[in-house]
């Protein structure tokens, strides 16, 4: 397959009847984003490819539970696939990453599920992270997996104005102009900031969230620990629900969907 083709139709070839759940994790700076686009190579696609090779070149449709954006990063993403073949899960695991390599793209365990398991619809709660690094050098390691803001940062002002975000709230402000979503109404059961180090981690996790919610709220909450809006300020903005009030929306490099509940 080229970058850059359309979505292929689940199912040519060999009959798909056997259902995998896939838990992955991958380094996103190389890719478009998860989902199959025209202006490069996507995860998906690099994960299509390699279940092909294991249909006899059948194509098969790898569906996520969420669809993280270009640069953004997953430790532990859901997918589904559709075989026409019956795998012992280590030996899928195995060969998937096999014909991965040398993509930044591991499958971290494979397992049969029923056909009605969605990865994307049966999923009840989903965990992300966002990392910034807070320290005056460069960034070596942490060099595009992490947020690097020189600037001195409060992270206990900065948890402290993010409880007001949890719960069942419009968040306009705090969502991409782009966003599909047919709701801005979104419920948070949990926003922490905690700091190791020079490592502030914003620890977030809803059933879902809206196109660019975590990098937006990161970028806003970095406003609060740095002094440039006060908690009351970052309240005002959700209330407003514009979002020209969004304080700034934080890098992709510094994202990481965690986990996926079901």
């Amino acid at each position: 397959m080229e970058a850059g083709s359309p979505p292929p139709p689940e199912g040519e070839g060999e009959r798909a009847t056997f259902r995998y759940a896939l838990t992955i994790e991958y380094d996103g700076s190389p890719f478009v984003g998860w989902q199959r686009q025209e202006n490069g190579v996507s995860v998906q696609q690099r994960l299509e490819e390699a279940v092909s090779a294991l249909e006899a070149g059948a194509r098969r449709v790898v569906h996520g539970a969420g669809r993280t954006d270009a640069g953004v990063h997953a430790l532990g993403q859901v997918g589904h696939v559709d075989l026409s073949r019956e795998w012992r899960e280590d030996r899928l695991r195995d060969a998937l990453n096999a014909h991965l390599r040398p993509s930044p793209i591991a499958v971290l365990e494979t397992r049969r599920v029923a056909q009605t398991f969605e990865a994307r619809f049966s999923a009840i709660r989903r965990h992300y992270r966002y990392v910034i690094d807070n320290r005056r050098a460069p960034l070596t390691l942490q060099r595009g997996r992490a947020w690097h803001v020189k600037r001195p940062i409060d992270a206990e002002a900065m948890h402290a104005a993010a409880q007001a975000l949890v719960g069942r709230h419009d968040f306009t402000t705090f969502r991409s102009t782009e966003c599909q979503a047919n709701s801005p109404v979104r419920t948070l059961e949990r926003l922490d900031v905690r700091r190791d180090g020079d490592i502030i981690e914003i620890v977030t996790c809803a059933r879902s969230f809206l196109h660019n919610q975590v990098r937006s709220l990161a970028g806003s909450l970095e406003h609060v620990g740095s002094g440039k809006w006060s908690a009351d300020d970052l309240r005002a903005a959700l209330e407003a629900r514009d979002r020209t009030r969004c304080g700034q929306v934080a890098p992709p490099h510094g994202l990481y969907l965690v986990a996926v509940d079901y």
